[in-house]
């Protein structure tokens, strides 16, 4: 990445169209020039990095390319190697994490951002069909947050929905303050046999049916779980 400091001053300052704008051009030239699987794909698509001054221009790395190629920017012994599901077919999309420092660090801005300390969160993480494998980024990223909060009550589930639904109860009626992180599919599950009213309860969505549900369009699902919680 370029050598920019990425201080919560700096991202409330990418709040500014032209602030995001110029930092967006900045990465996009640094993985031009330093990234070969990336490099090959603009110039197969003509693209002229010099020459692309909106963010609209840039060229977006099909996801299928970090099924088929190591996607790095220079060498390195990678600390970890993130996978995706693979519900979609036979191979997996890899992720080489060169630092987690910088991979937690880009997490924890985000979180503290958007929602404030982890500190002051409990967090519940459903997410069954990523704990039943191994390289998972959204497991690791979830696990971290879990440790961050402090809370006794945060931590992972898997298809206990009735043991998720007391701890839920138990929160409301405490006043806590309570993120959900889940994937679709478990969190219909939840909604259906054990709806909450629970309005301050902050539900992230993390995506994925996995084959267990049919697919639906955002605001139906979101839908959904609003009138459940």
């Amino acid at each position: 990445m370029p050598d920019i400091d990425v201080t919560e001053k700096t991202i409330f300052n990418l709040r500014t169209d032209e602030a995001f704008r110029k930092l967006t051009l900045e990465v996009f030239r640094f993985q031009y020039h330093h990234n070969p699987v990336y490099r090959q794909f603009a110039d197969g698509l003509g693209t002229n990095p010099d020459t692309v001054k909106a963010v609209r221009d840039i060229p977006f790395l099909p996801i299928e390319f970090f099924k088929t190629h190591r996607v790095i920017c220079g060498r390195f012994a990678p600390e970890a190697v993130f996978e995706s599901s693979g519900t979609t077919g036979t191979n997996t999309s890899r992720h080489f994490v060169k630092s987690l420092a910088l991979y937690e660090k880009s997490l924890l801005e985000g979180i503290r951002l958007f929602f404030g300390a982890p500190e002051n969160f409990v967090f519940l993480a459903l997410l069954p069909s990523y704990l039943e494998r191994t390289g998972s980024s959204l497991v690791h990223m979830a696990d971290r947050l879990i440790r961050l909060s402090g809370h006794p009550e945060s931590g992972f589930y898997l298809y206990d929905y009735e043991k998720l639904a007391k701890t839920l109860y138990s929160l409301k009626k405490q006043k806590k303050k309570v993120i959900l992180l889940g994937v679709t599919y478990a969190l219909l599950d939840l909604a259906e046999q054990y709806p909450l009213d629970f309005p301050e309860l902050i539900v992230m969505e993390t995506g994925g049916m996995k084959g267990k549900r049919r697919e639906m369009v955002r605001e139906e699902l979101h839908g959904i779980l609003q009138k459940a919680f």
